[in-house]
């Protein structure tokens, strides 16, 4: 039975990825802040974790609970916008958001790589095109942009550390969604989001390079 690993599925894209994945069968191993969210993981036959991204010894625990595992996909969900204002940050806006969207990958993605190794198989963060450098056209949401740029740097290097042991890595944009994020007005439902990351993942060649893709495949330049 292939095995997924969904990193935030409390809600959102996250959750929906897990409904999906198990309605395809698949074993997934899935991971939330809150106990509640846990249990309702449970319930949908999800294997959960209690796991909050931003406690090292948390990451330290699940990278522990996770040992001899192997994952067909394994996918960072976990991510936060930030203020929604273009001025001045302070230094708390800066830190939850980049702790949360960075610091987190750089602890979780080492110790989740090599076990996404042993089933050569396939490493996802949800990124976003805000970060893309080449592509940027408008600077709002700076301190996003700032943070998924970083989190495809860690990516990129994930790719070099661990791409030549049969570890796929891809950055997401999952496309403008209607979460809490996202808002009501988006473009996309959280169904068609996850589906369309599903059937990337599932068409995506072997490469010991990372890429950079919007939820249909779609490149997307760095």
């Amino acid at each position: 039975m292939a095995t997924a690993l969904i990193i935030g599925a409390s809600r959102g894209i996250g959750l929906e990825l897990v409904k999906q994945y198990r309605q395809d069968g698949w074993r997934v191993i899935a991971t939330a802040r809150k106990q509640e969210d846990c249990d309702a993981l449970a319930a949908l036959g999800a294997e959960p974790h209690k796991l909050d991204v931003n406690n090292v010894e948390a990451v330290a625990g699940i990278g522990w609970k996770l040992d001899g595992e192997e994952l067909d996909v394994a996918i960072l969900n976990a991510g936060v916008y930030g203020p929604r204002h273009d001025g001045f940050p302070t230094e708390i806006e800066f830190n939850a958001v980049m702790h949360t969207n960075v610091l987190a990958a750089m602890r979780l993605l080492p110790v989740i790589a090599p076990l996404v190794g042993e089933a050569k198989g396939k490493l996802a963060v949800l990124s976003s095109r805000m970060g893309s450098l080449s592509e940027r056209s408008a600077p709002h949401g700076s301190l996003y942009r700032a943070s998924k740029a970083a989190l495809n740097s860690v990516l990129l290097d994930t790719a070099l550390a661990h791409g030549k042991q049969g570890v796929t890595c891809v950055a997401f944009h999952p496309g403008w969604v209607k979460t809490d994020m996202g808002g009501e007005g988006a473009d996309i439902t959280v169904e068609q989001s996850a589906s369309g990351i599903r059937a990337t993942l599932a068409g995506l060649s072997a490469s010991e390079t990372a890429v950079y893709r919007n939820y249909d495949g779609t490149e997307i330049g760095w």
